[in-house]
């Protein structure tokens, strides 16, 4: 295809890059299939020991410089990213919907999201601020300063395929740091085409080589990125089991670990609320992306006297999805990722169904011309019990769980009895009911809304989730400060050297 020669996308591509360099490793190649249509798209050469060996060592040469950059300077590079996305906007979001199998609309949006992250880090690069205190030591004066950390470690998932890596590429650089990313070996030509883009406006820059690296493998180039104690910060996005073999790894060796996991998220919807608002946020919320966002709307708490209004209508709506060819913008529902996705949502069906769980849309793999990769799905809806152990689990596929409830407390508590703890909202015009779902006693997730979905977060709030979601912030309000480490700062400008707390440490001469 023709966008894939426009972003530099080969037959077969070099997977480790320092930067502008691009290291060819004999060895294994990772293949990159389109569940689009099944075809292969193409190929990239996985990253061995010595390519990876030669990455960290340019990103280690590489710090010392980027980081006596001024703040501002390195924003204006980021600036020139944002620009140059803008550039390859439609192109990019072609290949992601092509081979991660998002719909266009959502691939072209996950680029304007990327755009929107480096106009964010654009302004924070003149706002790296810290506090002033006062010092209860006369003639003396405190405060604190941000530096950069070094490496940041950066492990992405391959349902947004360049999005997440921007929200922390573009803050750690202006920042100071440097990064190195590791893409999802099941969509490793975005980060290909990603590090083309980059490289380019580093190299027209004078960019110390090393700024930007990239790597490709599975789960053991992970772990040998978790493991490195040259890599002080690993952000990791991904499943709850793989976070918890992440932060464990980190955390063995004292690292810190910014980690965004699973989601199992739900909608309350009470009798108060906007019928209208209520049945589109869930729709897209369930079948967004084809259900594999970690934002997914994966259970409806519905309020018992208007079940059933609510029920029928999602019903109705359902039977008027297109599910086809996502670069087709006529259709609302891709295929999934691949074929192992397929088999865990049927296996989904089946566990729900051996639970007591009752289909009002059932499911199943569609088959025919336009779904020869054998990845498109029907989006389904059960009828479930908040107790069932599959509605408490996590699947990535469109699987909606309905769930009755009376009081609003008793559907708060249904919504965080989960291990996950990412994202919530209530569709409700009742204040008393909107202000107590966003209390202390509420939603015990990361991101909680009243009035629109789970999913479809906005850069310029902190994302992210605690529980088993990972407790990590990326993206917008203060998450910057987690790509870099805090010191406190006192200086005495008096004649005197009194010690805090009134300690007296007198020498008689």
């Amino acid at each position: 295809m023709e966008f894939l020669q426009q972003l530099n996308i080969k037959r077969e591509n070099a997977g480790t890059s320092t930067g502008s360099q691009w290291i060819d490793s004999p060895g294994i190649l990772i293949e990159s299939y389109s569940p689009v249509d099944g075809k292969l798209i193409a190929a990239v050469s996985a990253t061995d020991a010595d390519s990876y060996e030669k990455v960290v060592g340019k990103a280690l040469e590489a710090f010392p410089e980027w980081r006596l950059w001024p703040a501002p300077r390195r924003g204006e590079i980021v600036r020139q990213i944002g620009e140059a996305l803008r550039y390859y906007k439609e192109l990019l979001g072609k290949l992601v919907s092509y081979e991660m199998g998002k719909s266009l609309q959502e691939g072209l949006g996950e680029v304007q999201e990327m755009i929107d992250i480096c106009d964010f880090a654009v302004g924070l690069s003149r706002q790296l601020h810290g506090l002033t205190m006062h010092s209860e030591r006369p003639g003396h004066r405190m405060y604190e300063q941000w530096h950069p950390l070094g490496i940041a470690g950066i492990i992405s998932a391959f349902n947004f395929p360049v999005a997440v890596w921007s929200w922390n590429s573009m803050l750690a650089w202006v920042c100071g740091d440097v990064c190195i990313w590791k893409p999802s070996e099941k969509t490793p030509l975005c980060g290909i085409a990603c590090q083309h883009i980059v490289s380019g406006v580093f190299r027209k820059n004078n960019v110390p080589e090393g700024v930007s690296g990239l790597v490709n493998g599975g789960p053991e180039l992970g772990r040998r990125i978790a493991e490195d104690t040259r890599i002080p910060l690993i952000s990791a996005t991904g499943s709850t089991r793989m976070g918890k073999a992440v932060g464990s790894a980190v955390g063995s060796r004292l690292g810190r670990a910014l980690l965004e996991l699973g989601g199992n998220n739900a909608i309350i919807i009470s009798r108060d609320a906007d019928p209208d608002i209520a049945i589109l946020g869930a729709l897209f919320g369930a079948v967004g992306t084809a259900g594999q966002r970690c934002t997914t709307t994966r259970r409806l708490i519905i309020q018992e006297s208007v079940y059933e209004k609510v029920r029928d209508r999602l019903i109705s709506a359902y039977s008027q999805l297109r599910i086809g060819n996502p670069l087709d913008e006529h259709n609302h529902v891709g295929p999934l990722i691949d074929r192992q996705a397929v088999d865990l949502y049927l296996r989904a069906i089946e566990a729900c169904k051996a639970e007591g769980g009752h289909f009002l849309v059932e499911g199943g793999v569609l088959s025919g011309d336009g779904y020869e990769s054998g990845c498109y799905v029907r989006p389904c809806i059960a009828e479930a019990a908040p107790h069932f152990r599959i509605v408490r689990q996590e699947t990535f596929a469109p699987i909606l769980y309905l769930l009755k409830y009376d009081t609003l407390e008793e559907a708060i508590a249904i919504q965080n009895d989960t291990p996950q703890g990412l994202s919530s909202a209530i569709m409700t015009l009742n204040l008393r009911e909107a202000e107590l779902f966003l209390s202390q006693a509420g939603s015990d997730c990361g991101i909680a809304n009243v009035n629109i979905g789970t999913s479809g977060a906005e850069i310029g709030g902190a994302f992210g989730g605690e529980k088993e979601t990972g407790g990590g912030r990326e993206s917008g309000s203060d998450a910057w400060k987690s790509y870099m480490r805090r010191q406190t700062n006192t200086i005495n400008f008096s004649k005197q050297l009194p010690l805090a707390q009134g300690i007296r440490f007198d020498i008689s001469e």
